[in-house]
């Protein structure tokens, strides 16, 4: 069965609604009763979705994508194909943030429990038998818990969240927008399915722009204590199949790590950055946004690259180098250093 979502989303709305909402100017605007149901990135936006452009980056989406409109500054508004009504403006990012705002207005305060809960188990919520879940523990409405799991103390498992079988959750854990497969562990104090730390950036302040998308941990994960992992924004979140991550890690919204890697204390990767499979992160390392790394990577404690690494590299350093120039450097600075104490 596909899953509901967590968010109830409002419309459809006229882009001519879109607009006035806005305060946007509609000249140019064909079809101003065209009819939008949802908000989707550009790769994946469909004929009933409206989408946004503003990072140069992703420029070579405009020429195929299937979105009713596309909010866009004007200079790309002519390589939108002609079934996407351009949406012509300054700030594309801003005017994504409001919509999205109008689409989903209850996103930037989400539900974990029904206000009227009076047990730790909502009513609705589906426990399989074998589970085991200890005193304080709180599982909201629509919640599913799989045989063989067991959700400790303090723990909280929010509206419509899936926990797979055989599952530890650890005392104090929140999760919230989140589906978790089987056999994952997840530490004491680990936050999953927050808010993913996204403004739109403007001269006038600084606009939220809403999370509407999910955590999904697929199989045989471990997630350690006081690890953080974001909600996407528009896209999930998602961690592979196998892979194990130390604690004090933050992963912020839209990021994608593969299977099987191994993120030790204290990392940090940034949105949409995307990890392939037995990736390697080192203590203190860090990853910019909207970074691609490829599969076999290994990147040394306190490393913090700046553009995308080849599949199998090793890197070292700050800005992120490879592993044998780095340390190439470090030996000569360390002659020189030596040479001018003697």
């Amino acid at each position: 069965m596909e899953h509901p979502g967590f968010f109830e989303r409002a419309g459809p709305f006229s882009l001519d609604k879109i607009c006035k909402n806005l305060r946007m100017p509609k000249s140019g605007l064909n079809g101003s009763n065209k009819v939008v149901i949802d908000v989707k990135p550009i790769d994946e936006a469909g004929r009933d979705d409206l989408t946004f452009l503003n990072n140069r980056k992703y420029l070579g989406f405009l020429a195929s994508t299937k979105a009713a409109a596309c909010f866009v500054k004007k200079e790309y508004a002519d390589r939108l194909p002609d079934t996407t009504q351009p949406l012509i403006t300054c700030e594309p990012y801003q005017a994504f943030a409001s919509t999205l705002k109008l689409f989903y207005p209850t996103s930037c305060q989400p539900k974990v429990l029904s206000g009227n809960t009076t047990t730790f188990i909502d009513p609705n919520a589906v426990i399989e038998e074998g589970t085991e879940i200890e005193a304080g523990a709180l599982i909201g409405p629509e919640a599913q818990i799989g045989s063989g799991s067991r959700i400790c103390a303090g723990a909280v498992v929010g509206y419509r969240c899936y926990v797979g079988r055989n599952c530890y959750i650890g005392p104090n854990t929140t999760i919230c927008h989140a589906l978790i497969g089987n056999r994952v562990s997840i530490h004491a104090g680990a936050r999953i399915g927050q808010d993913g730390f996204g403004y739109a950036m403007g001269s006038q302040g600084h606009l939220k722009v809403p999370q509407v998308g999910r955590v999904i941990i697929q199989d045989d994960v471990e997630i350690g204590a006081n690890t953080t992992i974001d909600r996407g924004a528009l896209k999930d979140t998602i961690i592979g199949e196998g892979t194990k991550i130390d604690n004090l890690v933050q992963i912020g919204h839209n990021v994608v790590v593969g299977r099987h890697c191994v993120v030790v204390s204290q990392a940090g990767i940034a949105g949409t950055t995307e990890l392939g499979d037995f990736v390697v992160m080192g203590g203190q390392s860090g990853l910019i946004g909207h970074l691609k790394v490829g599969s076999g990577a290994q990147i040394a404690g306190t490393c913090h690259p700046t553009s995308n690494v080849p599949a199998g590299a090793r890197m070292g350093g700050t800005p992120g180098r490879p592993l044998k120039q780095w340390a190439r450097e470090i030996a000569v600075l360390s002659r020189i250093a030596r040479k001018r104490d003697g």
